[in-house]
């Protein structure tokens, strides 16, 4: 079997479904593990910490392992850095079959930091048997320095080890999430799988393929050539019965906004058509105009604009334009704070003249969204409420990386068409 440590949601689960294979998860988290269960991935819902690692010996092919970086993470309070001399003497005592774990969690800041020497207490377990074959790990950058700990330990162990920062973006996720990783095998030289894409495309050449363009968020979401999807516009209900973006009582989700209205050209403008909103739609001023009638016309020029997705509310929120990737995506307590954001695209001379430019409101991102910039598909069955999903969208795996660095493993090809993002 191929083990995974802290399964999450199924990023790993689900890059080795496309590469013909499968994993057994261990979760505790019952809204991931509720996501995997309809996912069709195998879940034994548990405490890592206590499960007991010999049952598994002699079953082995592969480990994965991705301890939770709440601990580690930029977005928390990092207080894993304060543990991290305690998590190391943890993972060499493990390494040599000492278990002073409930003495050094004592010792810990943060609980959650001592889980990042969890599958080292599975490695020794099982390389009892001379197994695995291989280990692949992942983690926030900071932990790093652990996994040169373990990959020392590894050698001595007769695995072939790489450790290092990769870039999701570099492989084709439309996230630019940086994340430290650890490959070890018994039977190849383990090392880092190849990039596919770069900031700037790159032409194939004498020294190797070429490598295509990092994959944009409007890409990923299927918004085409535009910045954006068109803003569902109430007809008549804006100040003085001009168009007004995202009105009261409408779905503020750029997905549905692109649904609800469509650009139609116009002879000097453009006309955007809308349908009836709801109970909110007849109470606007101005807005007996019926439903099936196009909105006013209002010059395409005027109504330009560039979106983008802020990751929080922070003066120092990373802000990126959705013909570029995302940035790292957290979630959690902030989940409501990740938005979309529209800004006016810089105008031609003498366009504006004369005319009042409407920008639209931020705009929540959605599950479906932030799941799709982590390269799950648009159809993937996250369960539990919006926050029980942020948290396990932003904990996971981006399985397009995943899928990455699994193939070499499982010696088979690793196809990136498989990857269907946007419906």
């Amino acid at each position: 079997m191929i083990l995974d440590l802290f399964a999450g949601p199924g990023g790993w689960s689900h890059a080795l479904s496309l590469l013909g294979a499968r994993d057994v998860g261990l979760e505790w988290d019952t809204w991931a593990c509720k996501t995997r269960a309809c996912a069709g991935q195998l879940t034994v819902q548990t405490d890592v910490a206590r499960y007991p690692a010999w049952i598994f010996s002699g079953r082995v092919l592969g480990l994965i392992a991705s301890p939770p970086c709440q601990a580690w993470s930029m977005a928390g309070k990092r207080l894993g850095l304060v543990d991290q001399p305690l998590v190391h003497q943890a993972v060499a005592d493990l390494a040599a079959g000492r278990d002073t774990r409930d003495q050094l969690l004592a010792a810990c800041a943060d609980p959650r930091s001592l889980l990042a020497a969890e599958p080292m207490r599975y490695l020794h377990a099982l390389n009892a048997v001379g197994e695995p074959e291989w280990v692949a790990m992942e983690e926030v950058p900071d932990v790093l320095p652990l996994w040169r700990q373990y990959a020392a330990i590894l050698r001595t162990w007769g695995f072939s080890v790489w450790t290092g920062i990769l870039n999701s973006a570099d492989y084709g996720v439309p996230q630019t999430r940086r994340r430290a990783i650890l490959l070890a095998s018994r039977v190849r030289t383990a090392g880092p799988p190849p990039p596919t894409h770069a900031q700037v495309a790159e032409p194939e050449s004498l020294f190797g393929p070429g490598r295509a363009r990092w994959v944009s968020m409007a890409e990923a979401l299927g918004w085409g050539r535009t910045d954006g999807p068109v803003p569902t516009v109430c007809a008549g209900g804006g100040p003085g019965g001009g168009p007004e973006p995202f009105p009261s009582g409408s779905r503020k989700t750029l997905a549905d906004a692109r649904d609800r209205g469509t650009w139609t050209p116009h002879p000097g403008g453009a006309v955007l058509r809308s349908r009836r909103e709801g109970p909110a739609w007849a109470a606007r001023p101005g807005s007996a105009r019926p439903s099936d009638r196009p909105a006013p016309t209002f010059t395409a020029e005027a109504h330009r604009w560039v979106w983008s997705l802020r990751s929080n509310n922070q003066t120092n929120a990373t802000v990126r334009s959705v013909r570029e990737p995302a940035g790292t995506l957290f979630f959690g307590h902030r989940a409501n704070e990740c938005t979309w954001v529209a800004e006016p695209a810089t105008p031609s001379p003498g366009d504006t003249a004369g005319k009042t430019m409407v920008v639209p409101e931020p705009i929540k991102i959605t599950a479906r969204e932030a799941g799709i910039l982590q390269s799950f598909p648009a159809d993937y069955p996250w369960q539990g409420n919006k926050g029980q999903q942020f948290s396990q969208i932003g904990n996971a795996v981006p399985p397009r990386l995943a899928a990455h660095l699994l193939a070499p493993h499982l010696n088979v090809p690793f196809r990136p068409d498989d990857f269907t993002l946007a419906a």
